[in-house]
């Protein structure tokens, strides 16, 4: 009986089974009960009714089918009396295993790649996001032909365009990825382009970039909301939102800065997608300040905290916690009981803060603290520069954000706010012309 296929979205609940093999000698960043706990959560994200969920001790994983046959026979047994039509291996199989467990299954296998790329693919909201999931689908899709497409053993024959005589159909089907693949590649760097000429701009009207980074479901939109007073999705689910949003917003010294909410980070974020989203993460690498949103309520937040990290150094923020240029925010301090609480007020590291992105309380504390971060490399001073001197008034505002002008006869009063590195521009251009 072929393998029913299915699109995950649909009026009818699809029934799952989750499994997370628990390996023998492999180093996990979250407990096992912690792994499956979010798997199930990764799963329910896009509809699927969590029917059975274990997880299964792994001493000696099989080449051809991760687990032993006694186990194989066991979940067989389960997916039949719960008539379960798609079973997720929360870890990543080979081509070869998804194969033959879905043969020996009888139902659709995936693995914990293709339920986050699931997930992407339905959450995807701009051509910018669709691209980079569709990219990362097809680099996924191509090293996986061998189980995916119905129709590899034939042969094609020559009277096509692309396919020469006896040219077997899987070299036809990776050909045709890799074109596919090559054209998005083009299409992502002309978005590239766009976010460059984007950060151009905003340089010119130099407001420093504020970036919100975090684990996936750690309050990251909520607070983006709360700060900047917007309406981005924000639910109690993992990946709610993949987009980046911006906003622009003023801290309490009367400074501007634009806000930006990145997508949620996960653990084994698979490769694919950290590749596919690189354009998207570039704006956290151009950030003046990066703020770190951890969930205080959750007992594994800090090996969250270690997945965070490993994905910044993966696209090139190594040691970023050591740097002046970083913030955590402890979020969701309102499902603390007040004893753990106060526990964690009283332990506060100087480059952290705590609040609740859903009550509001700490938001004033944490403005403050970005202010503070902020003035240590932007400096606001006051000039006067005659008004005819058009060049260096040009210069200040491409490189500096001007906070007041006043005219005094034929000079002009000007308060601005620039990083320390244009201010020693400006004075020493100022010292030329006098």
């Amino acid at each position: 009986m072929p393998i029913k296929d299915f699109e995950f979205q649909r009026s009818q609940q699809i029934k799952a089974a989750v499994i997370f093999p628990d390996i023998y000698g492999v180093h996990l960043s979250l407990s096992p009960q912690a792994r499956l706990d979010e798997a199930c959560g990764l799963a329910r994200a896009i509809n699927l009714d969590i029917v059975h969920h274990d997880i299964i001790k792994v001493k000696m994983p099989k080449a051809g089918t991760l687990i032993g046959q006694g186990v194989i026979d066991d979940l067989s047994r389960i997916i039949a009396n719960q008539d379960i039509e798609l079973v997720i291996f929360d870890t990543s199989l080979s081509p070869i295993q998804q194969r033959n467990l879905e043969e020996k299954l009888n139902v659709k296998v995936i693995d914990r790649t293709a339920l986050i790329l699931e997930i992407f693919g339905e959450r995807a909201q701009t051509k910018e996001g669709k691209l980079q999931v569709e990219l990362a689908h097809l680099t996924y899709q191509r090293s996986r032909l061998v189980r995916s497409w119905t129709h590899l053993e034939r042969q094609r024959g020559g009277g096509g365009f692309l396919g020469g005589p006896g040219e077997k159909q899987i070299e036809l089907d990776r050909r045709l990825i890799d074109n596919k693949i090559i054209a998005l590649k083009k299409d992502l760097e002309k978005v590239k382009l766009t976010r460059s000429i984007q950060r151009q701009s905003r340089s010119r009207v130099p407001y420093p970039i504020v970036a919100l980074v975090g684990y996936t479901n750690a309050g990251k939109s909520t607070l983006y909301n709360l700060l900047s007073s917007s309406s981005v999705l924000a639910q109690d689910m993992l990946f709610a939102t993949l987009d980046t949003s911006m906003s622009k917003i003023k801290l309490p010294s009367g400074s501007e800065i634009i806000l930006s909410d990145t997508v949620g980070f996960i653990s084994d974020l698979p490769h694919e997608l950290i590749m596919a989203f690189r354009a998207t993460l570039e704006e956290v690498l151009q950030a003046d300040l990066l703020i770190h949103v951890r969930d205080a309520a959750f007992e594994n937040s800090s090996q969250q905290k270690q997945d965070v990290l490993k994905v910044l150094s993966d696209i090139g923020l190594d040691n970023i916690t050591d740097s002046e240029k970083y913030l955590e925010v402890l979020n969701k301090i309102d499902l603390l009981s007040a004893e753990r609480k106060n526990n964690l007020l009283n332990r506060l590291a100087p480059n952290q803060t705590a609040l609740s992105a859903l009550s509001g309380e700490g938001k004033e504390l944490l403005l403050r603290k970005i202010d503070t971060v902020l003035q240590r490399h932007h400096q606001i001073i006051s000039l006067t520069i005659p008004a005819a001197d058009g060049k260096n008034l040009a210069w200040i505002h491409r490189t500096a954000e001007v906070l007041s002008q006043q005219n005094i006869g034929e000079s002009l009063k000007l308060t601005i706010r620039a990083s320390a590195e244009n201010i020693a521009k400006l004075r020493y251009r100022l010292s030329i012309n006098q």
